[in-house]
């Protein structure tokens, strides 16, 4: 018998409010009974484990020790643009001038998460 993954849990201030945002950045909807002010909410991902936000009352005080590396389907550099027009931050810069290298966000809540290069990027190193 083996453990299967349910979820990814992160801990928050505003469950909700973290939880749209990253319902943004994957084009998926929260869980259909989440509302406004809930201590807990879902971002429901196709065919995978959720992201659940569980409200806690003490503040992120050190970097995450288990973050988020997102492959995007564009590429990085559109998809780190994109994130940064939905509130993300851009913490460390680990891009290269090769096309290799990620960037190192964080999200409303100062979550860390890494920006990959995409399937574009792939595609013009391949041409």
């Amino acid at each position: 018998m083996v453990s299967v993954l349910q979820n990814v849990a992160i801990d928050c201030a505003n469950a909700y409010e973290l939880a749209q945002f990253w319902s943004q950045v994957f084009d998926r909807p929260l869980h259909p009974e989440d509302r406004p002010g809930d201590a807990e909410t879902e971002v429901m991902l196709p065919g995978g484990p959720a992201i659940f936000f569980n409200q806690v009352p003490e503040p992120k005080t050190a970097k995450n020790r288990l973050h988020l590396c997102l492959r995007p389907k564009t590429t990085r550099e559109a998809e780190v643009e994109r994130l940064l027009s939905l509130g993300a931050t851009l913490v460390h810069d680990r891009r290269r001038a090769d096309g290799t290298g990620w960037a190192v966000l964080a999200d409303p809540e100062d979550n860390e998460f890494c920006v990959l290069s995409g399937d574009g990027d792939r595609e013009a190193t391949v041409a």
